[in-house]
């Protein structure tokens, strides 16, 4: 299957999903939303795959988060269906019945955080970073963010995180379990 923003790549049982928009920072829009979720079920039908490693292109990020100039063109209405389309993915790759890893090589923000605590594992460079900071434009995570960082680091954590947007560093996500 062809996709535009995602690059697919198999190492005998492990298939290896590359958001590939570095330009942006492998922002998640709507159409990169939708090929992980057809790349996610097409990879959950498939017996040959054992494994599943996501990552972005380029070394500055793995996933910068939401693309913020195509969430400022969005109505209200528009915005919820973007991040139920958000959460469905996650909810896809949370409970796609394979291990998922995500592998951050960098930034790792507001909807890039979320991915990554939607996967199984998260392995994080030293140079990672990780938060949510969607406080600052006057949001909340859209991809369940609120429902799984607590989860993994409890409430104290997540919500100093949530509520500050103030990014951590790998070794800080390491302390605080995430």
């Amino acid at each position: 299957m062809e996709f535009a923003h995602l690059l697919i790549e198999r190492a005998e049982a492990i298939a290896i999903v590359t958001i590939n928009r570095p330009a942006v920072l492998n922002a998640l829009n709507a159409r990169t939303l939708d090929e992980l979720g057809r790349a996610a079920l097409d990879l959950q039908r498939d017996d040959s795959v054992r494994a599943i490693v996501i990552t972005g292109a380029g070394e500055k990020s793995f996933v910068a988060g939401a693309d913020i100039n195509e969430l400022a063109a969005q109505t209200p209405t528009g915005g919820r269906e973007h991040a139920l389309t958000g959460q469905r993915v996650f909810d896809l790759i949370e409970n796609l019945g394979k291990p998922v890893i995500a592998a951050i090589n960098g930034y790792a923000l507001g909807g890039g955080c979320e991915l990554a605590m939607a996967c199984t594992l998260r392995i994080a460079a030293d140079t990672a970073k990780l938060g949510q900071p969607e406080i600052a434009l006057g949001l909340l995570p859209g991809y369940a963010g609120t429902q799984r960082l607590p989860r993994l680091v409890g409430k104290g954590p997540a919500m100093a995180m949530i509520l500050t947007g103030t990014p951590i560093t790998a070794a800080e996500a390491l302390r605080i379990g995430l």
